[in-house]
C-alpha cells in the first residue's frame, strides 16, 4: 500500500508540473524575451512584444495554458537507478498526462496514425514521447517537460549531406528551412541543430539542443563559433517578433553534435516559438522536488 501511495503522490507532481509548464515560461526564456523587447525599434514589434507579455501575465492570473496549443508532450527522463518508482515512471507519466489534460486543461492533440481519431487524452501510441538516459548510483529522476506545438514542428526537418558540402551545407539547410518555414512558429525562434552521421540521429540531437538552457554554447570552440555565427546571420534577416520584421529573428541557435561516419554528414533542425515551454524537475528518493527551469516555483 506505501508503494501506491508513493506512486499516486508520484503522478500527482508531474500532473501539476505538466499544467504548470504550460503556464509559466523558463526564467531564462522569459529574461531572453525581456532583452529582445528592449532591443526593438519599430512601432510593430513592440507591440507585437507588449501582447506576448499581456499574454503571459494574464496566463499567470487565469492558471491557463500560455498558449492555445500545448502540442504533443514529451518528456526527456534522467533516471537513477535507485530511484524508487524506476519501474514505474512510463505508467506514471502517461496517467499524469492524462490527468493534466483535465486539470489544465490541455488541447487534445493525440492523434492516432492510420486510424486519424483523436485520443481525447492526450496519450496515444508511444505518446507523451519518452526520452530515457539511466543515471548509475543514483536515486533521483530528472524530468525535462516539453510542449511544442504544430508551428514547432512545421519547419523540422533532417537530412543527409554528402560530405563536400561539409558544414557550408549544414548552414545552407538550416537558412533554407528557416527562411522557408520558420514563420509558423512563432518567431522569435530558437534554433535546435544536429549534426551527425545519420538521419535519426542529427534529428533526435537537435531536439536535444532545444533543452538547452539560453546563454549556453557548444563546448566545442568551433562549435560556439559556428552557432554564434548562424545566429548573427538569421538575426540579419530581421524576421522580427510574430514574423512581422524587426531587429531580431531569434532567441538563441544550439548545435549538439555526435561522431560521424567518414562518408556521410547528416543534419537536423528543430524550432522553438517565442513561447518556448521546456520546464525541468528533480525529484529525490522521497518526492521531494525542485523545479530548476523557474526559480522558488512550487506546485
Amino acid at each position: 500500500m506505501e508503494q501506491d501511495l508513493m506512486r499516486e503522490k508520484f503522478i500527482d507532481i508531474l500532473a501539476r508540473f505538466t499544467v504548470y509548464t504550460g503556464i509559466h515560461l523558463p526564467d531564462d526564456v522569459y529574461a531572453k524575451l525581456t532583452e529582445l523587447r528592449k532591443d526593438e525599434t519599430s512601432a510593430m514589434a513592440r507591440v507585437i512584444y507588449d501582447a506576448m507579455f499581456d499574454n503571459l501575465a494574464m496566463a499567470r492570473e487565469m492558471n491557463r495554458p500560455c498558449c492555445q496549443d500545448t502540442g504533443v508532450i514529451q518528456y526527456f527522463v534522467q533516471a537513477g537507478t535507485g530511484f524508487p518508482l524506476i519501474d514505474g515512471i512510463e505508467h506514471c507519466l502517461q496517467e499524469a498526462v492524462k490527468r493534466a489534460t483535465v486539470i489544465g486543461p490541455l488541447r487534445h492533440n493525440a492523434v492516432e496514425i492510420f486510424d486519424e481519431k483523436n485520443t481525447g487524452n492526450n496519450v496515444g501510441t508511444k505518446i507523451p514521447w519518452i526520452d530515457w538516459e539511466i543515471v548509475p548510483a543514483s536515486d533521483e529522476v530528472t524530468i525535462t517537460a516539453y510542449m511544442a506545438g504544430g508551428g514547432c514542428s512545421l519547419p523540422g526537418s533532417a537530412r543527409v549531406l554528402m560530405p563536400l558540402e561539409g558544414y557550408e551545407g549544414v548552414v545552407k539547410f538550416v537558412f533554407d528551412q528557416v527562411t522557408s518555414y520558420g514563420i509558423n512558429a512563432c518567431p522569435p525562434l530558437l534554433i535546435g541543430i544536429g549534426i551527425g552521421g545519420s538521419v535519426e540521429v542529427a534529428a533526435k540531437l537537435s531536439k536535444k539542443a532545444l533543452l538547452r538552457p539560453l546563454g549556453t554554447q557548444n563546448p566545442n570552440p568551433r562549435g560556439a563559433e559556428l552557432e554564434s555565427r548562424i545566429e548573427t546571420g538569421l538575426n540579419n534577416i530581421q524576421i522580427g517578433p510574430g514574423g512581422l520584421s524587426g531587429v531580431k529573428s531569434v532567441m538563441g541557435v544550439h548545435i549538439e553534435q555526435a561522431a560521424r561516419h567518414p562518408a556521410t554528414l547528416a543534419v537536423g533542425l528543430s524550432t522553438g516559438c517565442w513561447a518556448h515551454r521546456r520546464s525541468v524537475i528533480k525529484i529525490g528518493p522521497a518526492l521531494e522536488y525542485n523545479i530548476i527551469s523557474h526559480k522558488g516555483a512550487r506546485l
